[in-house]
């Protein structure tokens, strides 16, 4: 009697939920030494927190991990307020020399960690996380550089694709950032108005400060019984 082979067993489709896209890294910028304020930036209390605090607690609302936080003057106060919180503090020793050092500062402390990472300033706390929801977004539909607009003018946060980090750490200068960088390759630029959801507006002075606090707060501590070292009030 003949035997006829069988026929191979039909695999079962996969049903599975496929994996989620990779969250970006966040990169805190906090080193300026606020010499107009009288106190490193990082460190000046806005309602009653320091600006540091703050800033983490946007990066992680608004979907990053890891955070990093570049520190440079009062970089150790700085590490101090956040002992116990969800970032890791790196140091920029020229952080006297403007906002490029720490850009590249950060992203070094970030390489092979993240496949992207939002950008942020610490002495911007009108920002709402929802600002950098929209750049993830942007991000996640192919975007090398997503950047926030306000009155169609790009500001922070930035959101840098992490194959194109090498240009960045090699095109920032001085005080200016990436500015010359996204002016080059349009192409590679999105922009996210973020006008509804943002203010641009930084501290630089104690009127700022003052002009600022009296603003809707976009990033109030969580309410409940308060922070601990424990458990910073991110979410």
């Amino acid at each position: 009697m003949t035997v006829l082979p069988s026929e191979p067993d039909t695999p079962e489709p996969d049903t599975s939920e496929p994996n989620p896209p990779a969250l970006p890294a966040g990169l805190l910028l906090a080193a300026g030494g606020g010499r107009r304020i009288g106190r490193p930036k990082a460190l000046v209390p806005f309602h009653g927190e320091p600006l540091v605090q703050r800033g983490v607690r946007l990066l992680r609302r608004g979907g990053c991990d890891p955070v990093v936080v570049v520190a440079g003057a009062g970089g150790d106060a700085v590490r101090a307020c956040l002992e116990g919180w969800p970032a890791e503090v790196v140091d920029n020793t020229r952080w006297s020399t403007g906002m490029a050092g720490s850009l590249q500062t950060g992203l070094a402390a970030l390489e092979s960690r993240a496949t992207g990472a939002v950008v942020t300033l610490v002495d911007q706390p009108l920002v709402a996380a929802t600002a950098i929801e929209l750049l993830i977004e942007a991000w996640f539909g192919g975007a090398m550089v997503a950047v926030a607009t306000y009155e169609g003018q790009m500001r922070h946060p930035v959101l840098f694709d992490a194959r194109i980090w090498h240009d960045v750490v090699e095109g920032v200068t001085g005080d200016v950032g990436a500015r010359a960088l996204l002016r080059d390759r349009p192409e590679w630029v999105q922009r996210v108005a973020c006008d509804a959801v943002a203010s641009p507006c930084d501290i630089d002075t104690m009127d700022h400060l003052r002009a600022l606090e009296a603003e809707p707060d976009p990033n109030p501590p969580r309410v409940a019984d308060g922070p601990t070292p424990k458990e910073p009030p991110w979410s």
